[in-house]
């Protein structure tokens, strides 16, 4: 049985029709097209599918799509402004806080949800931010320096 769902993801209108127990995840990389947000666990204890949904950070494989219906998500693919990056994006780049790349877009958006509600974090409250989320490949020094380089340009 499947579900017809009206909702915005990255400002624009979206339709989908989804199967009850289809998880976000699933449909915005396999119904909507958007394969930024990785599926590194499918238990929610990765954060590599980290979405912001309705302003709140959320793995994506934990959510329904079905439940999206009037509802808000922001993904990676929303966070640069055409060719130009957003401020975190640049600092993961000029830092070398990524290698392989699945993680990123979780550590991006968590940074993202972070940076909104705390524009001036102290790294212990950076650390605890992205505490959901993890890293295989580096240690988690480079990142948190990369949020601290972002937040401090983003606040001018």
């Amino acid at each position: 049985m499947g579900v017809h769902v009206q909702t915005t993801i990255n400002g624009d209108a979206v339709e989908f029709a989804c199967g009850v127990d289809e998880s976000l995840l699933d449909v915005l990389r396999n119904r909507v097209g958007l394969t930024g947000a990785k599926e590194g666990c499918g238990t929610g204890d990765c954060g590599a599918c980290s979405v912001i949904l309705d302003g709140r950070l959320v793995c994506s494989c934990l959510v329904l799509g079905a439940e999206m219906n009037g509802k808000s998500v922001e993904t990676i693919e929303g966070m640069a402004d055409g060719n130009v990056l957003h401020p975190l994006q640049q600092h993961f780049i000029d830092g070398a806080a990524l290698q392989c790349g699945v993680c990123t877009p979780g550590f991006l958006m968590a940074a993202q949800a972070l940076l909104r509600k705390n524009p001036d974090p102290t790294e212990e409250e950076i650390r605890f931010g992205l505490a959901g989320n993890l890293c295989r490949c580096t240690g988690y020094d480079k990142i948190v320096r990369a949020v601290q380089a972002a937040a401090k340009e983003m606040r001018g």
